[in-house]
């Protein structure tokens, strides 16, 4: 048998409580898909570049010696491409002048991807005393701690919007209790226990949150998508490599369900408070 609530909002009231936690939650899901994001494209950039390393050599006596180790250990090495004096020289251009006299003083360079974090090690310590042995991981910790940064602040601004979520839900019952004061009364003299009032403040929030979060991820899944799909438009670096997997978007989908459960348990938790100092 269906039972009506003891009290509920007027429609204005509805309305504004529903348009209000549709915009949290549409930014609550908006900052932790961003986060997820972040954080996924941080990892996948640093996959992609931590097995490679660069080996530069400025003594020319030490340029055989460190090709015999590269050539012999080539079963530990991937790919191997010897970057030429050419193609140094264009990356550099925009820099220098001069480039003929420059040919005499460029090092020896080879850019190497290795098998296995264990051999580039290897590989490292043995190439020390010859040459500069760079790796590409290292060389990108600034953008990378840069992602994470930026991770960050979306997840801080995912823990305000959650914190406001919590204030408009606190309201909403505040609200609720002032304009029932009459029939708080009357439930209270017939016997009414607090447990039974909060329930009917909880059916109100959980029946606005509801439609809210909802209506807040089908519109925060839109926005992500273009987010994303405007940064892969950078085709390299960091921004391209943002992305949401299968647990990420699980993780969102679950997002109104727990701003939702967090929404009762707050309402029960301020109408049982209000009550006590009736």
């Amino acid at each position: 048998m269906k039972r009506a609530t003891v009290f509920s909002l007027v429609r204005e009231q509805s309305v504004f409580m529903t348009a209000i936690m549709g915009l949290l939650s549409f930014m609550a899901v908006l900052a932790l898909g961003v986060a997820i994001s972040i954080g996924t494209g941080v990892m996948r950039w640093n996959a992609q570049w931590d097995l490679y390393a660069t080996v530069q050599v400025t003594n020319q006596k030490n340029e055989s010696d460190v090709a015999k180790i590269l050539n012999t250990n080539a079963s530990k090495i991937e790919t191997m491409r010897e970057i030429t004096n050419d193609e140094m020289l264009r990356l550099m251009r925009p820099w220098v002048s001069g480039g003929s006299t420059l040919k005499n003083y460029l090092p020896k360079m080879w850019e190497v991807r290795f098998k296995s974090e264990s051999d580039l090690n290897e590989i490292s310590d043995k190439v020390a005393p010859y040459g500069r042995f760079l790796t590409h991981a290292d060389a990108l910790q600034t953008p990378m701690s840069a992602g994470w940064k930026m991770a960050f602040i979306a997840g801080l601004i995912l823990a305000l919007t959650l914190g406001a979520i919590a204030v408009c839900v606190s309201y909403i019952a505040r609200n609720t209790a002032m304009l029932h004061k009459r029939e708080l009364e009357i439930l209270n003299q017939i016997g009414a226990t607090d447990s039974f009032v909060a329930r009917q403040m909880q059916i109100i929030v959980s029946r606005i949150c509801v439609v809210a979060c909802f209506v807040g991820f089908l519109f925060a899944v839109p926005a992500l998508l273009l987010i994303i799909s405007s940064a892969h438009s950078a085709r390299v670096g960091l921004m391209a490599m943002l992305a949401i997997n299968g647990g990420g978007w699980i993780c969102l989908a679950l997002m109104p369900f727990a701003i939702t459960i967090f929404a009762i348990w707050m309402t029960r938790r301020t109408t049982i408070k209000i009550l006590r100092n009736e």
